[in-house]
C-alpha cells in the first residue's frame, strides 16, 4: 500500500508525493483553504524531490539530463519561506505574495530546456525571485545573472545562492529595463508570463546566438511558451507549448479602464 502526500485545495487533490509505509513520517499542514500532507525530515524533501521528477518532470518531455539533474539536486522548499517549504514539490506555482510565485516544476524545467543552454553562454534571468529558476540554469553550464526588483525576493536570492549556485551573480533593478550591463547576452529567460517581450531586453540579445525564453499571455489566459530571436524586423517569435503561469506584475498591463 503506497502512502501519498496530496495537496487538497477546493476539494481537488494533487499527488505530491507516494511513499510506502516506514519509509517517512509525514504530519498535516493547514494554510487558509489549502491542506497539505507534507514530509518532516530532510529524508522525506529528498523523496518529494525524486518523486517529483519523475512523475512530474520525466512525463512531460522534460528530458534534459542536465535539467532532471538540477532539478533533483537543488531543494526547492530552501527557495521558499519557511512557512511554505511543505508546498515545494506540489504540481503548481507557490504564490510567495505581490502576485510573485515560484513556478511551478514542470513548467520551469521545460522553460530552462528551451533555452538549451550551453557551457560559455552568458544568460539572464529577467524576475528571478528567489533564485532557483538562475540555479537551475547555471547548473546547465552559461554564467547566469539573476535580475530581480522586489526586495523581499532578493534577500532570499541572495541568502540561497551563495549556498546551492555560488556562481550566480544577483543585480537588483526594473524587470522591464533588463541588464544591459552586462550584455549582450546569448539567452535571457523571463521567469513568469509577460503581454509582450519588453523591447529593452531584446535589444540586449546577442545577434547571431541570442533567444529570449517567456511565456506570453493575456490576463486571466492560458500562455504559450515561445523562443523569441533577433531578426531584421524584430523578435521573430516561436511558439513551443501551452505553459500557465502568472503574470509578473509589473511588466503586466494596466487594468483597462471601465464606467
Amino acid at each position: 500500500m503506497v502512502k501519498a502526500a496530496a495537496l487538497l485545495r477546493g476539494g481537488g487533490m494533487r499527488l505530491v508525493q507516494a511513499m510506502r509505509p516506514g519509509q517517512s513520517s509525514f504530519r498535516r499542514l493547514r494554510r487558509g483553504s489549502m491542506e497539505q500532507i507534507v514530509p518532516e525530515t530532510e529524508t522525506d524533501f529528498v523523496a518529494a524531490r525524486t518523486h517529483m521528477v519523475e512523475s512530474q518532470l520525466r512525463p512531460n518531455r522534460v528530458s534534459d539530463p542536465r535539467v532532471l539533474a538540477a532539478m533533483l539536486s537543488l531543494p526547492r522548499e530552501r527557495f521558499l519561506p519557511e512557512s511554505l517549504a511543505a508546498f515545494a514539490y506540489v504540481d503548481d506555482d507557490v504564490p510567495l505574495g505581490a502576485g510573485r510565485v515560484l513556478m511551478e516544476p514542470m513548467a520551469l524545467a521545460r522553460l530552462v530546456q528551451l533555452a538549451e543552454p550551453r557551457a560559455g553562454e552568458r544568460a539572464l534571468v529577467v524576475g528571478a525571485g528567489t533564485g532557483l529558476g538562475a540555479a537551475v540554469l547555471a547548473a546547465c553550464g552559461p554564467s547566469v545573472t539573476a535580475l530581480e526588483e522586489d526586495a523581499r525576493l532578493l534577500a532570499t536570492a541572495r541568502a540561497v545562492l551563495p549556498v546551492f549556485a555560488p556562481a550566480v551573480q544577483i543585480v537588483e533593478g526594473k524587470l522591464a529595463e533588463g541588464w544591459p550591463a552586462g550584455g549582450p547576452w546569448h539567452i535571457v529567460l523571463i521567469e513568469g508570463a509577460v503581454p509582450r517581450i519588453p523591447p529593452a531586453i531584446g535589444d540586449q540579445l546577442m545577434r547571431e546566438s541570442g533567444r529570449v525564453i517567456t511565456v506570453l499571455a493575456e490576463p486571466d489566459m492560458v500562455g504559450r511558451a515561445v523562443v523569441g530571436r533577433p531578426s531584421v524586423g524584430g523578435l521573430a517569435i516561436q511558439d513551443a507549448f501551452d505553459c500557465a503561469t502568472p503574470l509578473l506584475p509589473t511588466l503586466a498591463p494596466p487594468p483597462a479602464f471601465t464606467f
